[in-house]
């Protein structure tokens, strides 16, 4: 997919616009601006931020593991990770469309000297254990030495297969390699699934899970794994200049979304169900959808009018070709959606 730029932000700025790029454009509740007012901090370098250590404590126990590191980004979080994983001249093995690889900076290879060895995905967006098995190098001197690898969920909105990520985790292991989960909507597939997150992330070494994507927090994501990772990833946190002070403010977000806007997902999930069911009406376009990303795919020479239209609308969308990503979140109601299909359908009856 293709960025070709954002419809409709500079034109629709106002507070009625229907905002579908991504699910970080959410903006925190009142009850979530409170929490950061009346937040207890510490300095977080002397461990002593009472409301980081709170987030922290809750996202391990959330992911079944033994301790986490709030970190200022999904990005920064897989880097730390990455970096915690492998060390200089090693290999990690991950898809060739996930995020770590292909919209991360390739921060691994640039600031680790770790090198990706990609694999195709799936239309489901999976990777496979015989595609890793296959992938794994011999121990000879004119390879990198594979020492991790790195799965996803969700794959652009579409939920992994759990037994095919413990199958993965399983070959990994038995070959002697640590297992990194890019978790940034990871609780979008639990609610999909009907599963507890800790089930999920249980054959993983490591996760990465974002406050900022669905779950409504302005900032952050938490790394979690064993305490003794943990402790390695602190340092690699302070290396890639991470370590925060007062910073107890933004946790009280994350520490409210984890208590709060979980369960609420399934809310997001019905509406790019009822999303994709006004627009699948319009014969025009193809639609794909999982969990909250419905993917719209005009014709060709209908694409730029389609988004101009819809902006001028009060609807903005990322634009991208040939298939757009609109994804739905906490700050778009049922009627909001309703409001996106009529646009639509407006457009096309024209």
């Amino acid at each position: 997919m293709t960025e070709t730029g954002t419809y409709g932000a500079m034109k629709n700025t106002a507070r009625n616009s229907i905002d579908l790029r991504s699910d970080t454009v959410t903006r925190p509740s009142p009850e979530m601006r409170d929490a950061m007012a009346n937040a207890d901090v510490g300095d977080d370098v002397y461990g002593e931020d009472p409301t980081i250590i709170a987030l922290e404590a809750k996202a391990a126990e959330l992911l079944g593991k033994e301790a986490g590191l709030f970190v200022t980004s999904g990005t920064q979080s897989n880097l730390t990770a990455v970096l915690t994983h492998c060390g200089r001249g090693e290999e990690y093995i991950i898809g060739n469309s996930y995020h770590i690889y292909c919209h991360e900076a390739g921060g691994a290879a640039v600031l680790g000297g770790i090198s990706p060895f990609p694999l195709p995905v799936s239309d489901a967006g999976g990777i496979t254990a015989e595609q890793v098995a296959a992938a794994i190098k011999v121990d000879d001197s004119h390879y990198p030495i594979t020492r991790l690898v790195c799965v996803e969920n969700t794959v652009s909105g579409r939920v992994q297969d759990p037994v095919e990520l413990k199958a993965i985790s399983n070959l990994a292991h038995s070959k002697g390699l640590s297992i990194h989960l890019d978790g940034a909507r990871l609780m979008n597939a639990a609610v999909a699934l009907g599963m507890k997150p800790s089930d999920l992330a249980a054959p993983m070494d490591s996760v990465s899970l974002c406050l900022s994507k669905g779950l409504g927090a302005p900032v952050g994501s938490v790394l979690c794994g064993t305490a003794d990772f943990i402790a390695r990833a602190r340092r690699n946190r302070k290396l890639l200049g991470g370590a925060m002070r007062q910073a107890g403010v933004l946790a009280a977000c994350g520490l409210y979304a984890l208590e709060h806007n979980i369960d609420r997902l399934q809310e997001d999930h019905d509406n790019a169900e009822a999303l994709t069911e006004g627009l699948s009406s319009i014969d025009a376009l193809k639609i794909e959808s999982e969990t909250n990303m419905v993917f719209v795919e005009p014709k060709p020479e209908d694409h730029a009018a389609f988004c101009e239209h819809l902006a001028t609308d009060g609807i903005v969308t990322g634009g991208q070709m040939p298939k757009m990503r609109l994804v739905t979140h906490l700050d778009l109601s049922s009627d909001d959606i309703d409001r996106v299909v009529q646009s639509a359908k407006s457009f096309y009856a024209s």
